[in-house]
């Protein structure tokens, strides 16, 4: 249940044998059925959580429409960082695609391990860097591309996730009708824009 998560941890940096058992000890399981929330908005983040198996999007809610701005899969960190780190109400909600599998931290937790791992402060700041990076992607996509653009650009980076999404969350990930997106995708299929 934890291989994959300390694989993950140990590919950023070397865990001792105590490091690996304070972060068994500190991470607990979550189920999440398809549909479930991870996080809603208006509600403090109080956990992060790594994606043992599953899928889960963003997303806003804009002019009373769901706007879906990511996705992630199994193998990935999962959270509302400034919620949970701030103690703040998120503007963001967090929903299984799938039904999850998930090894949750309390916020407590998190700052035990940066704190007492030997290499735990560069751990935190690559995942959080990462996360920022994501981030600024998709904030960068919605305000410069197109909706064709965001197709492909969803094509590029999610091709391995493209069969596990409805079609009405991709098509709300580009910003678009589902009836829109099938006229993209058949452009798109024939090279034309």
């Amino acid at each position: 249940m934890f291989d994959q998560l300390l694989q993950t941890l140990q590919s950023i940096v070397q865990l001792s044998e105590s490091e690996r058992e304070m972060i068994l000890d500190s991470f607990q399981l979550k189920q999440l059925k398809k549909g479930e929330y991870f996080l809603r908005e208006g509600k403090i983040a109080k956990q992060i959580a790594f994606i043992n198996s599953g899928l889960v999007r963003y997303f806003v809610h804009k002019n009373e429409e769901e706007s879906t701005f990511e996705f992630t899969k199994e193998g990935e960190f999962i959270g509302d960082y400034q919620s949970f780190r701030h103690k703040a109400a998120s503007m963001q909600n967090i929903q299984a695609i799938e039904d999850c599998e998930l090894l949750c931290v309390s916020f407590e937790k998190l700052q035990q391990i940066f704190d007492q791992a030997e290499n735990g402060n560069l751990l935190g700041r690559i995942i959080v860097e990462h996360r920022f990076d994501v981030m600024v992607g998709q904030l960068l996509s919605i305000y410069m591309h197109d909706h064709e653009s965001r197709y492909e650009k969803f094509i590029k980076e999610y091709s391995d996730l493209a069969q596990r999404i409805p079609q009405y969350l991709i098509a709300s990930y580009v910003g678009v009708k589902p009836e829109s997106l099938s006229r993209i995708r058949k452009r798109s299929a024939s090279g034309t824009s």
